[in-house]
């Protein structure tokens, strides 16, 4: 073992350096501060550690990403070797390593172009792969109730196969699922094209097999799906009660998975919630990383009006929009058909829009037609309990069963029903994304309990009087 090519030391600092920007500050302390740079010999980088199974762990997990941002930095094909030293060893490196007291910006900046293709290639790349080109990273906007979904699925798309794998994205109806999905794929396209990537809703997957047993090319439906190393599936609850597709995406997803290739699903529930699905292939979906999308509260509601305003280039009123997010509390969804609503009435009679025209031109929409004009929004009664009984919003629409949560939970549901139009199934999509089954029956636990408990009766009148006295 020589180090005939020393320059190769650099070479390794710029791709940890780079390694380091895509992964978790505390995944990259635990793995890539234990290994060190030994030496180089023939286009090859021989790395060590203090144990076999630091190196196992570092191999299984990270070894392509390093071989492949090694040969790009170089420009030639290198490969890695993995070796234990012991511990004394390690530390004495580490010591040794003029590297590892270099400020960041000393080591040799090293620019390799990126492959370029042309527009109309790239184009024809997404669509070939059945994605939708508008949706990406930069347009998604981001709100408490969506940080968590963004960021993982952000990390997915710059490491695809390497951390969150498989990544499950659960929420309701028009929550942002299928746009961050999209964002994944386009991004992947984007950076890595050489990467081969599938996008397929649930129900696409279903036909494509039926078609391919109908049409004896079983064979083929395996090869196109098992051969791309990223594949990412819209809706899986559409695979409820179908027993061969499910029969067939097990086979799928423990092929892709044994070859490190990266899979993201979504989903409108948990998995724990779906019916008619193998227990195999659940707990597959819940291997990896489980990452939900909540309604959007006020303020991201209004993020998403100004942004898909500006997009559009129209001129709408504060005033406009803001009644446009107090009273659409849905999704997403409900929010750009709303404001699209507006922008081609305005468009169309080339007139401009007075708050009073808006609310007549909105009042027949489900989303507010629900709501009426009332400016009490379940946020609010959300907040207001929240805030009697000393818990949080974010704690009262979340999954955890704790009893000091559970009781403030199922009030502000039963007065979400009792002082509201919204039906059961919205009430429960804006607490997390819940079943209409669970908020009436947090609605008949809370009328049996002011039944048999007068200061407990008392406790909901005044909470009631308060939020209906704060109506606008």
């Amino acid at each position: 073992m020589t180090d005939s090519k020393s320059n190769y030391f650099e070479f390794w600092q710029e791709t940890a350096s780079r390694i380091k920007e895509t992964l978790p500050e505390q995944e990259y302390t635990t793995w890539f501060n234990r290994i060190v740079y030994i030496g180089s010999d023939d286009r090859k980088v021989i790395l060590a550690g203090a144990s076999q199974f630091i190196l196992d762990t570092v191999i299984s997990r990270y070894r392509d990403l390093i071989v492949n941002t090694l040969s790009e930095l170089t420009g030639e094909e290198v490969s890695v070797d993995f070796i234990v030293k012991s511990r004394v060893e390690i530390e004495e490196r580490k010591k040794q390593d003029p590297g590892e007291k270099a400020p960041r910006q000393e080591a040799p900046v090293i620019q390799i172009p990126k492959q370029k293709i042309s527009v109309e290639k790239n184009l024809k790349m997404k669509t070939d792969c059945n994605l939708n080109p508008s949706y990406e990273f930069s347009n998604f906007v981001i709100g408490d109730n969506s940080t968590f979904a963004y960021n993982a699925s952000l990390a997915i798309a710059k490491n695809p196969g390497v951390s969150y794998n498989p990544c499950l994205i659960y929420g309701g109806v028009g929550m942002g699922k299928t746009h961050l999905l999209n964002s994944i794929g386009n991004y992947i396209i984007d950076n890595t094209p050489e990467l081969k990537v599938m996008y397929v809703t649930a129900e696409m997957f279903t036909n494509e097999f039926i078609e391919s047993i109908g049409a004896q090319r079983t064979q083929g439906f395996k090869n196109k799906f098992r051969k791309v190393d990223v594949l990412l599936i819209d809706d899986i609850h559409f695979l409820q009660g179908k027993d061969s597709t499910q029969e067939e995406l097990f086979h799928t997803f423990n092929n892709l998975y044994e070859s490190k290739k990266q899979m993201v699903f979504t989903c409108d529930r948990p998995i724990s919630e779906l019916k008619n699905i193998t227990d195999r292939l659940s707990s597959r979906f819940e291997r990896g990383l489980n990452v939900d999308l909540q309604p959007p509260n006020y303020e991201t509601r209004m993020a998403i009006l100004k942004s898909k305003t500006k997009k559009r280039a129209s001129a709408m009123s504060e005033d406009i929009l803001n009644y446009i997010a107090v009273n659409v509390c849905t999704n997403v969804r409900d929010l750009e058909s709303s404001l699209t609503k507006l922008i081609a009435y305005s468009e169309l009679l080339d007139q401009d829009l007075s708050l009073e025209k808006a609310k007549e031109l909105l009042g027949t929409l489900p989303s507010i037609a629900a709501n009426g004009n009332q400016a009490l929004s379940i946020d609010t009664i959300i907040k207001v309990v929240g805030e009697y009984f000393n818990v949080s919003s974010f704690e009262i629409k979340g999954k955890k069963k704790n009893k000091s949560l559970i009781q403030p939970r199922q009030i502000a549901m039963y007065l979400s029903r009792d002082i509201t139009e919204f039906s059961t199934t919205e009430i429960g999509t804006e607490f997390g994304g819940r079943d209409h089954t669970t908020v009436m029956h947090a609605f008949a636990r809370i009328v049996s309990l002011m039944k048999g408990d007068e200061a407990f009766s008392n406790t909901i009148q005044k909470l009631k009087r308060d939020l209906t006295n704060s109506k606008k």
